[in-house]
């Protein structure tokens, strides 16, 4: 039986950095745990509600939503930075956007002589990202698109993305049938075995009428 193992886990300290910056003594680093995993919920959850306010019009290929890549936090003693890495920011340049969010994240963190410094970052090469590959196969497969041909438009884009390799895994009941399986597309290479080799890799649920399908997607865009 094959050993597996997260790519980004793998590499990290070496091809891959944290995203989490900050000391805490040891009885405190459960909650600092928590309330990282609470700020990045609180913005997930907030762009998901605002983007079903404007769902209205429709989604186009270039504009696939604002879809967060990472989210950054870095704390100090009395001030905590987040930085939100995002692949279209239509929506958080909005007026009064970051006000109501840094409203929303001030009530998630525990200390309230801490204040909140948030920041937008725009990703250079969006389609570079898994995570917005990912979610726009899942809005081709909401729109009833063959999950075959969504594979593979989304290893079009890539081309637009300076990347060496990609591979793009989705298993569930594809096309509705009785029986789960799963099926996969690679184009170019991809060296999981080799920690030099820098692999961006993210896991998708999506939700279907026949059920939850699981997306798997790993980039490999350059080797140091």
């Amino acid at each position: 039986m094959g050993q597996k193992i997260n790519p980004l886990g793998f590499r990290l300290g070496t091809t891959q950095n944290h995203h989490s910056f900050w000391f805490a003594q040891p009885k405190n680093y459960s909650e600092g745990l928590q309330e990282d995993q609470k700020i990045r919920n609180c913005i997930k959850n907030y762009i998901q509600k605002n983007r079903k306010k404007g769902s209205n019009r429709k989604m186009e290929s270039d504009s696939s939503s604002e879809v967060i890549t990472h989210i950054e936090i870095q704390k100090e003693i009395d001030t905590i930075h987040v930085i939100i890495h995002i692949g279209f920011p239509n929506l958080l340049k909005k007026k009064g956007a970051i006000e109501e969010l840094e409203k929303d994240l001030q009530k998630e963190v525990n200390s309230v002589n801490q204040r909140l410094n948030i920041a937008i970052e725009k990703v250079k090469e969006p389609y570079r990202q898994p995570n917005i590959l990912a979610e726009y196969i899942a809005f081709q497969l909401k729109n009833r698109v063959s999950f075959r041909k969504a594979m593979k438009k989304a290893i079009e884009l890539t081309k637009k993305a300076d990347i060496k390799g990609v591979k793009i895994q989705i298993a569930g009941r594809l096309a509705g049938k009785e029986i789960a399986r799963a099926e996969c597309i690679k184009k170019g290479r991809l060296p999981l075995q080799t920690i030099r080799a820098k692999i961006d890799y993210c896991c998708y649920p999506i939700r279907t009428i026949y059920g939850v399908l699981g997306v798997k997607i790993w980039i490999f865009v350059e080797e140091e």
